[in-house]
């Protein structure tokens, strides 16, 4: 087949497809998601899905795999968190269609809330992973990991990064595999059932599978000697291979394509020849601690940062103190684009009236994470995925009855329904007295509005039975549940206020899509203007910090509000801040 550029992220969905998988789960996490994504628009023979979270995902392609197919389940590193429990028990039970998890990890946070090595999963689960360097290594490694999978009785990661799922390279598609069993029931309890009598016995065997696969490996092709000239050494794996070969163009590598476990007999033949050698890998130092282990002295995180992305600069920093030129310079200014909530986002209105109530907001994961910017300024704690309700239950245990009050927990509705549900299951069985908002947009909007089991729709566009939010809060014991449009600023300060006060458990649901909702669900509206014989420079109105509304200092005698008509979509939440009546709507003509 002809060659083609990809992403690493489409190179992942092509191997799959390659590889005969039969069934597809995730949920959506930066910067993973658009494997899914690719798999549902271009490869139907897949039965893809979204999950309402990773745990579930991942069950999901077990069960399809005890089936005897195919079957790959990706998400974010922080979804590994969730879906640890079966992921551990999996190693133990092992496959029968190959299974295969990509876990894209995210070095600099562009999109995250910590950075943590997917790799120590691949060693604590004792599970083989591998990590390509280019879009060609996604496409032929996930196609491996499925053979290696079956060959080795193993569910197989494949880790990404975000240089890796969104940079694009050449890749050389293959013809799809032919000829794998259909799937069928086959009972097999002894390696399936794992109570500790079946538990103890697959222990022996995956510690065995873990050493056959570090001797197999060290024939393998993925991991491979470079040679170059003189006694430096590299070894290395994943991205850090390019800024490797960019920087030390004449070392010799030792490009690692399987990073655990280590083909140790390698890389010990390897070290012999090297008088000095480096290993250069993004965030911790996981091979170069088990290279040290080994008792080879190398160079690594004395020299290179653990925290961030690696790049040739930074790495030619490290090793040499010396800083690799540019290659292109920007030579105009671009506009300041500083985090931010859109124009028209519904969940403005609220952050605005939380602030104004004083409350002490547990946060989640989400847009509206963007509450704690200033000048909204109303998060005052943010965890991971679903916490918000745990830990408003949590804090409300330790106040005294009055400051209780003001503990509100927020949440979105994909992540409500992801892990949130369980926190208000506990609030109510245990008697917590904080108040919940959750904040309905219906989408999941942070990682390009996927559908979730709250929408209607499933990843394919098909429709979907719409979970009903209100009836799930009343089905776990929430008496109180009201649903407001947070457009009306007075109506749902009142509302919050009155909850607050109460001394039960409250839900709210704020409900009004998102402005960038794909199915369009919108009601298009002309911009506002600021009518400067009007305006009297209170900046009332910027305390929204809607990027539509600006201030012209030279502007009247103190200055002036202005509105930016190309992105006010007129929400008309601003006209209702202003005491003055400055604001007015422009003639749609």
């Amino acid at each position: 087949m002809d060659k083609t550029i990809l992403s690493g992220n489409e190179a992942f969905a092509r191997g799959a497809f390659e590889a005969g998988v039969k069934v597809a789960s995730a949920y959506p996490g930066t910067p993973s998601t658009e494997i899914l994504e690719n798999i549902a628009h271009h490869y139907p023979s897949i039965d893809s899905s979204w999950a309402p979270n990773e745990k579930v995902s991942l069950e999901v392609t077990i069960g399809a795999s005890f089936g005897g197919a195919r079957a790959l389940c990706t998400m974010k590193h922080v979804g590994v968190n969730v879906a640890a429990d079966p992921l551990f028990t999996l190693s133990y039970t092992g496959v029968r269609g190959g299974l295969v998890l990509i876990v894209a990890d995210d070095p600099e946070l562009h999109s995250s809330q910590n950075e943590q090595d997917s790799r120590h999963y691949a060693r604590f689960a004792k599970v083989p992973m591998f990590e390509p360097s280019d879009s060609e290594e996604a496409r032929a490694f996930t196609r491996l990991a499925f053979e290696a999978s079956e060959q080795f009785d193993t569910p197989v990661m494949v880790r990404s990064t975000t240089r890796i799922s969104h940079s694009k390279s050449i890749v050389y598609p293959q013809t799809p595999v032919e000829g794998l069993p259909e799937p069928s029931l086959a009972r097999d309890p002894a390696k399936l059932v794992m109570l500790p009598g079946n538990a103890r016995k697959r222990h022996y065997f995956v510690e065995e599978r873990l050493a056959k696969m570090a001797e197999w490996s060290c024939s393998q092709s993925f991991n491979r000697i470079e040679e170059g000239q003189g006694e430096v050494g590299v070894i290395t794996a994943g991205v850090a291979y390019q800024y490797a070969k960019e920087v030390l163009p004449e070392a010799h590598v030792l490009k690692l394509g399987l990073v655990h476990p280590l083909p140790k007999q390698l890389i010990r033949e390897f070290a012999a020849r090297c008088k000095t050698l480096y290993v250069i890998e993004e965030l911790d130092p996981f091979i170069e601690e088990q290279v040290r282990a080994m008792g080879i002295e190398v160079h690594g995180k004395d020299l290179l940062s653990v925290c961030g992305e690696l790049s040739p600069g930074r790495v030619a920093a490290g090793l040499f103190k010396e800083e690799i030129p540019q290659g292109f310079t920007p030579t105009e200014t671009l506009p300041q684009r500083p985090p931010n909530m859109c124009p028209g986002c519904p969940h403005r209105g609220v952050f605005y009236q939380l602030n104004r109530l004083k409350a002490y907001v547990t946060g989640d994961i989400g847009c509206y994470t963007l509450g704690f910017m200033p000048p909204l300024s109303a998060m005052d704690t943010c965890v991971c995925m679903g916490a918000s309700i745990g830990n408003a239950t949590g804090i409300s245990k330790v106040l005294t009855p009055e400051d209780r009050k003001k503990v509100v927990a927020v949440i979105g509705d994909s992540t409500f329904l992801h892990t949130g549900i369980n926190g208000l299951i506990d609030m109510v069985y245990n008697g917590s007295t904080a108040t919940v908002i959750i904040l309905d947009n219906s989408t999941t909007g942070m990682t390009g509005r996927q559908d979730h089991p709250g929408t209607g729709y499933s990843l394919k566009g098909d429709p979907s039975y719409q979970v009903d939010l209100e009836g799930l809060c009343r089905s776990v014991g929430v008496k109180h549940v009201y649903s407001i449009d947070p457009y009306g600023l007075d109506e749902t300060r009142d509302l919050i206020k009155r909850e607050m006060e109460r001394p039960e458990v409250s839900v709210i649901i704020t409900r009004r899509a998102c402005m960038l909702h794909k199915r369009d669900l919108i009601q298009r509206k002309p911009p506002l203007f600021v009518d400067a014989d009007k305006c009297t420079a209170c900046k009332a109105c910027l305390k929204l910090g809607c990027p539509a509304i600006k201030w012209n200092p030279a502007a009247g005698t103190k200055g002036q509000a202005e509105i930016d008509k190309l992105i006010c979509v007129g929400c008309e939440v601003c006209m209702q801040v202003c005491k003055f009546g400055a604001f007015g709507v422009c003639d749609e003509k």
